[in-house]
């Protein structure tokens, strides 16, 4: 059994699959500035930087080069509102993960979510999906002033909840999960299905590699 106190998890891509929704906000978007709209697969390619990125690459392959400041601004404000009202519509969990969240909370462990989605939108996804509690805290992209890669969201909620960063696991999809949790001198669990740039997570040197998000519990709460 791995010992640890705190687990801080990633969201989109780890426990919910938040690709439909962005798709349709990057759909509407796209089509408010006259271009085609995007096939989930790109979507899902995208995802994993934070709004501003997701929105960049959007217009990147829509317009075939990099979109300037103006077009980018445009772009976020139409992203914004088109997913204010569908971000906690029809969410759906990755299998395991309410068991297991419930399980590790009644074994004592400590839960924390470090996304880099804007927080604006974390906490209506959270109670449309009942997990408003499960978390002692909570950390959107621009909550501080660096995002994952950075491990700077990772060491505040250590310091926040006044946690050992060695006693802590990161539990994620993407490089920037696993980059973030080294930096920061943590474990991490890399989880094969979410969203990491159609590479594969076992190339970033998680700590585990796991495919389903309930065999957390048997890497946690197992003798």
């Amino acid at each position: 059994m791995a010992d640890f106190d705190l687990i801080q998890f990633d969201l989109d891509g780890t426990l919910i699959d938040s690709v439909p929704q962005l798709q349709l906000a990057v759909n509407h978007m796209l089509a408010q500035l006259g271009h085609a709209p995007a096939a989930e697969l790109a979507v899902r390619h995208w995802v994993g930087n934070g709004a501003d990125m997701l929105v960049r690459r959007a217009l990147t392959a829509a317009l075939g080069a990099e979109p300037d400041a103006g077009a980018q601004q445009a772009a976020r404000a139409a992203f914004d509102a088109a997913y204010d009202r569908v971000a906690d519509q029809g969410l759906v969990f990755y299998p395991g993960v309410l068991d297991t969240l419930a399980a590790l909370r009644r074994a004592g462990k400590r839960l924390a979510i470090v996304t880099n989605k804007p927080y604006r939108f974390v906490p209506a996804i959270l109670a449309a999906s009942g997990l408003s509690e499960q978390f002692e805290l909570v950390l959107g992209g621009d909550s501080l002033p660096e995002k994952k890669p950075s491990p700077m969201p990772l060491l505040h909620v250590c310091r926040t909840l006044d946690m050992d960063p060695a006693r802590t696991l990161m539990v994620g999809d993407s490089e920037n999960d696993v980059l973030a949790a080294k930096a920061a001198g943590m474990a991490v669990v890399g989880l094969t299905y979410g969203y990491n740039y159609g590479r594969d997570i076992a190339d970033s040197g998680p700590n585990w590699v796991l495919s389903d998000f309930a065999a957390l519990a048997d890497l946690l709460l197992t003798d």
